[in-house]
């Protein structure tokens, strides 16, 4: 019988690690607000002075305002300590031929701006305008016939032979939105478009880019950022959070107050360092 890992307390993760990565949604808030022991975490982190950062895959709020969101619950928190996936398109659109490229873009006028910050042009939705570059943010308004238009416009281009390069900010298939209440992200979208593409196409090799939690660019920005070595990662889901950290070769911290839900979980697919009811410690 497989052994559960072992629990650990709040006072041992802050003194154990020269820095901090902690998920947003699901370890530190909710659509409802913080969660137990969220602020209390985050304001001992700032009195000790401990290295830290939010790592989110959300890419549908600036750092700015997602700082100011959290500010008004009661986070002491800068936006310099926000990581978000929409942070990391720059490199994405660093590669050649793509400065410049017309997008479509699923998300928030934030989310787009993240793309403008990066060197793309949005495209309004539901056009006639062809783009390059399909940039999957957020589910925010996201509607089927914007989806419908999307996967027109991409199978037009594959069919004609030309390439669309689609990069997903955020992997997460679902995210936490109040005890026992789920919703879609932005990785449930581009999975059904993933889909469509690995059936009609199956030469494509890699479909979809992806930029957040569980892949390395994430994890890489992080660590350049606080630049320390010995990182742990704090988070409620195993397939982003979890993995992520065990690939990345850092410790990992699974909190219950998110998707994870019990220790039972912990003991199916990628395995954490530690377990931990909530930032409470209880």
């Amino acid at each position: 019988m497989q052994v559960p890992p072992p629990w650990i307390s709040v006072p041992d993760v802050i003194g154990a690690y020269d820095g901090l990565l902690l998920d947003a949604y699901g370890v530190l808030l909710d659509k409802t607000g913080p969660l137990p022991g969220a602020v209390a975490f985050v304001d001992q982190l700032e009195a000790a002075g401990k290295p830290y950062l939010i790592l989110t895959n959300s890419a549908s709020r600036l750092p700015d305002a997602l700082a100011a969101e959290m500010g008004a619950m009661g986070f002491l928190t800068g936006a310099e300590r926000i990581l978000t996936s929409g942070a990391l398109l720059g490199p994405f659109f660093r590669e050649p031929g793509l400065q410049g490229a017309a997008c479509v873009v699923l998300g928030t006028e934030e989310s787009a701006e993240y793309v403008r910050r990066a060197g793309g042009q949005p495209v309004p939705w539901l056009g006639e305008r062809d783009a390059e570059v399909v940039v999957v943010a957020d589910q925010q308004g996201v509607t089927m016939d914007v989806m419908d238009w999307t996967l027109t416009l991409t199978v037009r281009r594959l069919d004609a032979g030309r390439p669309v390069s689609v990069v997903l900010c955020n992997p997460d298939l679902i995210y936490p939105v109040a005890p026992g209440r789920y919703g879609f992200t932005a990785g449930g979208l581009a999975a059904m478009l993933e889909a469509v593409m690995r059936e009609r196409y199956p030469g494509l090799a890699e479909p979809i880019v992806r930029l957040g939690k569980p892949y390395p660019p994430i994890f890489e920005e992080a660590k350049r950022r606080l630049g320390v070595d010995k990182l742990v990662m704090v988070g409620d889901q195993l397939a982003t959070d979890i993995l992520g950290a065990s690939r990345f070769g850092i410790d990992s911290v699974l909190v219950s107050t998110g998707l994870s839900g019990n220790v039972e979980v912990a003991m199916n697919g990628p395995r954490p360092t530690w377990l931990l009811p909530s930032l409470r410690g209880e």
